[in-house]
């Protein structure tokens, strides 16, 4: 028997196990516990984590010597985050699951904001200098020094490092490579030759390299795809309320149940819409944090607001975009899926262009993910063999694009989430053991908001009162004249 087939094999075995509904509720739940415990803070201090993140992205960030900005860090986490997920991804969730499923990722977003957030404070907490003076910080930090277990840190580490060849790489560039030569008849082995020496330069710089051009190309992207969308969604824009009414009626099996299957569709949009949720935003996963615990700011909990901006606009934006112009342009019936489904989407405004655009974008956000998991992956490996291997892994996970390019990778799809549990589980142990300290961090960050808030105040109330008191004054000087 080939090797290929007793993974496979295995991979049927693990795969319900460890990445089907008890790996998805303790996703769920870990959200749940946090929301509720901090008292809906992703709700009640909506205000204050909006100004803190999208208040700040044309304010001057400061950039330390010691890290990167919050805004590159950020960055650095929605490209490892933003990818191919959003599109192929959303799409697919829609073929699987119906319309219903979008609302179930909805949800599971909701409460990622919290998870993602937990991550973030626990990252920054527990975070170490580099020897180059940058913060190191991850899942497996606060599972060594906050739990005080190496072996679940190591069990973290090596998942990490085995998603970033396979999901973070190999299926990337295989995304970008089918991509440009559908649309543009490049060659596989020279898109696997470009992407190899872009991630060798861009990886041999660092996180600072990497995190300049995600500050660049992430918002970029974003907003072009955003733009594109919107035109597509104002020329269906009639179709909106039945669309929102679809997504809602299909997530409680309410046009199923006249035909006796209302709680079976109702559970496959569940469970369909959470998995691409947390495979679109990564909350729960513990990856993003060694993106964010680079930053240059002290507070942990501010950093952990850029998590929640983080799930907000990968989820909440991106990936409603995409499943509204798929439903509001009626393509879901087409019997396509993944990208051609998008691509048809795009096409009934955009015609012929409509798939190049789509090619462009599966590009781009493929890349940036590229970028996102070489650094996680770097990270794995920081931790488990120490820096003198980290050149060795860049050299590899460029190499790594080329094979991806060129190999079928069905089998590597479906052993990602494999490896995805692998960090799922240790993280999630985690957050639950350490939630008591997320929550006193909370509690401390907004007691010393409400101080300085009371400042604030007096301080416009003396301020008042010295130029009530100053207009008073001159008048009565130039009455005694």
């Amino acid at each position: 028997m080939k090797i290929s087939a007793v993974i496979q094999q295995l991979n049927d075995v693990l795969h319900p196990l460890l990445w089907g509904w008890p790996v998805l509720a303790a996703i769920l739940l870990a959200g749940a516990n946090f929301t509720f415990r901090s008292g809906f803070f992703q709700f009640t201090h909506c205000k204050l984590w909006f100004k803190n993140t999208f208040g700040k992205l044309f304010s001057q960030n400061s950039r330390g010597r010691d890290g990167i900005s919050p805004f590159q860090a950020v960055s650095t986490a929605l490209a490892g985050s933003i990818g191919t997920g959003n599109i192929v991804g959303v799409a697919t969730a829609l073929t699987l699951g119906g319309a219903g499923a979008i609302f179930w990722m909805w949800v599971s977003a909701l409460l990622g904001m919290m998870t993602i957030f937990s991550e973030n404070v626990l990252g920054m907490k527990y975070r170490i200098k580099n020897s180059d003076g940058t913060w190191l910080g991850g899942a497996m930090y606060y599972l060594e020094r906050g739990v005080h277990s190496r072996g679940l840190a190591v069990l973290f580490s090596i998942g990490c490092v085995l998603a970033s060849f396979g999901m973070g790489n190999m299926a990337q560039s295989n995304s970008i490579a089918g991509a440009l030569q559908d649309t543009f008849g490049v060659a596989l082995p020279i898109t696997g030759l470009v992407l190899a020496v872009l991630l060798t330069i861009m990886t041999f710089g660092g996180i600072r390299r990497i995190a300049r051009v995600a500050e660049r190309l992430v918002p970029f992207m974003a907003i072009s795809y955003l733009l594109a969308a919107g035109i597509v969604l104002y020329c269906h824009r009639q179709m909106l309320p039945e669309v929102f009414r679809q997504i809602i009626e299909e997530a409680f099996g309410l046009r199923q149940a006249a035909g006796g299957i209302g709680g079976a569709a109702m559970a496959n949009a569940m469970k369909t819409g959470v998995s691409r949720g947390v495979f679109t935003n990564e909350a729960g996963l513990g990856s993003s944090v060694m993106a964010h615990s680079g930053s240059t700011l002290k507070e942990p909990v501010e950093q952990g607001m850029w998590g929640i901006f983080q799930v907000f606009l990968d989820t909440i934006i991106m990936c409603t975009v995409t499943a509204l112009v798929i439903l509001c342009s009626g393509t879901l019936s087409s019997g396509k899926d993944g990208a051609a489904l998008s691509a048809a989407a795009f096409s009934s405004v955009f015609g012929n262009y409509g798939g190049a655009l789509i090619s462009v974008c599966i590009s781009l956000f493929a890349f940036a993910t590229l970028l996102g998991w070489s650094y996680y992956g770097e990270c794995g490996v920081r931790y488990l063999v120490g820096s003198r291997a980290v050149p060795a892994y860049r050299i590899l996970f460029a190499l790594s694009a080329i094979a991806g390019c060129t190999l079928d990778l069905h089998l590597v799809w479906g052993i990602s989430d494999i490896f995805n549990s692998l960090m799922a589980f240790p993280n999630l142990i985690a957050l639950f053991l350490l939630s008591g300290e997320v929550l006193d961090e909370t509690t401390n960050y907004l007691a010393k908001c409400r101080q300085k808030e009371k400042a604030e105040g007096k301080r416009r109330l003396s301020a008042k009162i010295r130029r009530s008191y100053s207009s008073h004054s001159q008048k009565y000087e130039s009455n005694k004249f």
